[in-house]
């Protein structure tokens, strides 16, 4: 028998065993019409490249025969279709969707990086100079040790020569401290010894003066101190004493006579009521007080030292048990910021000793208030 399908009519045979009237009974997923393979659908898929079958319509009838870069072109997208299983909307929404477009900008500031190490002058990159700015601040405290080294500097310089100190004893401490009370920084007569009231007097000059703070008299506050002040006269350097002199107790205004006034603090030398000299003097503690009355020198002791207290006591006249009328450094130092055992403490050490020269042991000693 001659197979209905066979020809150019729409209809072609097929070689596949089992193929009936129409091609589509036999069994296989590429069996149908002209050989072309079916869809699941039960339609035809387009017929591959370089064959010239036609695919046949529902009706039986044939398509036209299409060129053969047509046929080849649409079988293409057919087999693309079906090797990827995407349906037409998802293909159409993954070619004109902006995602691509926004994976391709995603991209790039992936690439930029490169770009920026490939540029360090103008690239904006933070790590580059974080890793170089440590080393920017190690010269910052260079100048501070430059600064410092000038520091030394005065200590290359010689120190100030030092005059005068703290145990110096000299007309020169004397007129120092005539000097110092013409301006006010010393508040009593000038005695010649250099104690911690001189010391404290100087330590007030030079810090209004805006020196060196030390106690000590050096060339540097020597010369501030002489553009300051004049020449001192003679009663400046050796008043009589440092306060007035007492009116004299009527048993001093007979003989020879050391008249002693608790009340002013001040002996005076006299010699049938006439004062030769006078000095200040300072007296006993509460505890140790000096005894009041008339007495007579019994004993002078030129380098006496005390065998109660073991301290020096020169130019001692004793008038009374243990107590004197003697030189005390500690005195001419402190002033009346301390008290003596009971003795009569004389300040001004060459007033003291031309005194000691001048009595005679049975002088009479007044002292009263």
């Amino acid at each position: 028998m001659v197979d209905a399908d066979s020809g150019w009519h729409g209809r072609g045979g097929s070689n596949t065993p089992g193929a009936g009237s129409g091609g589509t009974h036999g069994a296989g997923p590429f069996q149908g019409r002209s050989g072309i393979p079916a869809l699941p659908d039960g339609r035809s898929a387009p017929a591959l490249p370089g064959r010239r079958s036609t695919p046949a319509l529902p009706d039986h009838r044939s398509t036209p025969a299409l060129p053969g870069r047509r046929v080849a072109a649409a079988s293409l997208v057919a087999l693309a279709a079906l090797a990827t299983g995407c349906e037409p909307g998802t293909a159409t929404g993954a070619q004109d969707a902006p995602p691509p477009a926004r994976a391709t900008r995603a991209a790039a500031p992936t690439a930029s990086p490169a770009t920026e190490d490939a540029k360090p002058p103008t690239a904006p990159t933070p790590s580059p100079p974080a890793s170089t700015t440590p080393p920017a601040p190690t010269p910052t405290p260079e100048p501070a040790r430059t600064t410092a080294r000038p520091a030394p500097e005065p200590s290359t310089a010689p120190a100030p020569r030092i005059l005068m100190r703290t145990g110096s004893e000299s007309d020169r401490v004397r007129e120092l401290q005539a000097r110092l009370r013409q301006i006010g920084h010393f508040g009593r007569n000038p005695t010649g010894y250099y104690g911690s009231v001189t010391a404290a007097s100087v330590r007030s000059f030079q810090t209004k003066r805006s020196l060196p703070v030390t106690g000590s008299t050096d060339e540097v506050t020597w010369r501030r101190l002489l553009g300051m002040t004049r020449v001192p006269t003679a009663a400046e350097l050796r008043p009589p004493t440092e306060r007035p002199v007492a009116a004299p107790d009527e048993r001093c205004l007979k003989g020879r006579v050391l008249c002693i006034s608790k009340n002013s603090r001040t002996l005076a030398w006299m010699i049938d009521g006439t004062v030769v000299s006078a000095m200040d003097v300072r007296f006993g503690s509460e505890y140790t007080p000096t005894r009041e009355g008339v007495f007579e020198v019994f004993w002078k002791s030129r380098d006496h030292v005390s065998t109660l207290y073991d301290t020096p006591m020169p130019y001692a006249l004793f008038f009374s048990g243990g107590q004197a009328v003697h030189y005390s450094a500690d005195f001419a130092a402190n002033g009346y910021g301390g008290a003596s055992h009971g003795c009569v403490n004389v300040r001004d050490k060459k007033k003291v000793a031309a005194l000691f020269d001048q009595v005679r042991t049975g002088d009479k000693v007044v002292v009263y208030w």
